[in-house]
């Protein structure tokens, strides 16, 4: 049987907290499984399922959104495939269902690697690789990108995980967010503003819980702390699993919905490197020169959990 998501790669390593492992898909290079003690941290979805509202798939030269596909630099115009078009935009990048090919596997980590090559919109060739490794308080996840035409090639990251608490229905986990604006968008879901998040609905600083909100906003003003941001989801009993990132994401993503299979309520916790429509705006936009590399991490970790 061929899988909807091809080859599966299963990692498992054992911690003094217990037994983790995880599934990592070819297509898309996507987390599919994350689990502690057979606790899942990632809502799993089945190896003859696509990936619910893009559950755990990377999303590279661009995340989320850009409007009516089109842009342009330097008097060049471009236009992309229109990908969500219910809203007439790009969306998601290009490799969204494309297979990553393995590099390197070993019992606890995985190297998935695609190259994106020239086509409609954008006329750049960047190789990227995805390492996932499984360690002592979670996974962490490291994107590589490298321009390998002739002229500067534009790029963003991000990458699409939904996170749980498997024994804890997740509309009673509280959210926490350690974001100090909220980017407004209009009703195609492409930013006009960006707003602070001070004294509005907005504000998860303080954490708020799942069930009392929809969500499919972006924020920014993340603040670092030794290199690092982290958003939380709190567990009544006080465990938590966070998603962190490295300061390359300067913005994350989260997006709620009672449509994901088996899920009263799931949630998403997107780190990204820039908004939406960054290839117009140019927020968070990268230029990788000939030969340039790009190196970037991001993670799951957990924590109050204990061995069995």
């Amino acid at each position: 049987m061929t899988h909807p998501t091809g080859d599966q790669f299963v990692l498992e390593t054992s911690t003094s907290t217990g037994d983790v492992r995880a599934t990592i898909t070819a297509v898309a290079a996507g987390l599919r499984t994350l689990s502690i003690n057979d606790i899942d941290l990632v809502p799993a979805y089945g190896d003859d399922e696509t990936p619910p509202s893009g559950s755990g798939i990377v999303l590279v030269p661009w995340p989320n959104r850009i409007r009516d596909g089109k842009w342009s630099h330097e008097g060049r115009e471009y236009q992309l495939a229109i990908t969500e078009p219910a809203r007439d935009n790009a969306i998601h990048g290009l490799l969204r269902y494309a297979e990553y090919s393995p590099v390197e596997q070993d019992r606890d980590s995985v190297t998935l690697a695609a190259t994106i090559y020239p086509q409609m919109g954008y006329p750049f060739t960047v190789r990227t690789a995805v390492r996932y490794e499984l360690v002592a308080d979670g996974l962490k996840v490291t994107h590589f990108l490298e321009n390998l035409g002739g002229e500067p090639a534009p790029v963003a990251v991000g990458t699409h995980p939904f996170v749980k608490i498997g024994d804890v229905p997740t509309e009673e986990l509280v959210l926490r967010l350690d974001a100090a604006s909220h980017i407004e968008v209009d009703d195609r879901l492409l930013p006009t503003g960006e707003v602070p998040v001070d004294d509005t609905e907005w504000d998860f600083r303080e954490g708020r819980r799942v069930g009392d909100v929809q969500l499919d906003d972006a924020f920014g003003g993340l603040a670092a702390v030794d290199g690092s941001v982290e958003h939380t989801l709190v567990a009544p009993d006080g465990r938590t699993v966070s998603v962190w990132a490295d300061d390359e994401f300067a913005y994350v993503q989260v997006f709620t919905t009672e449509s994901y299979p088996g899920e009263s309520k799931a949630v998403a916790v997107e780190p990204m490197t820039a908004p939406a429509d960054a290839f117009n705006s140019g927020r968070g936009l990268r230029w990788l020169d000939p030969g340039e590399q790009w190196e970037l991490s991001w993670g799951i970790r957990f924590a109050g959990f204990t061995a069995e």
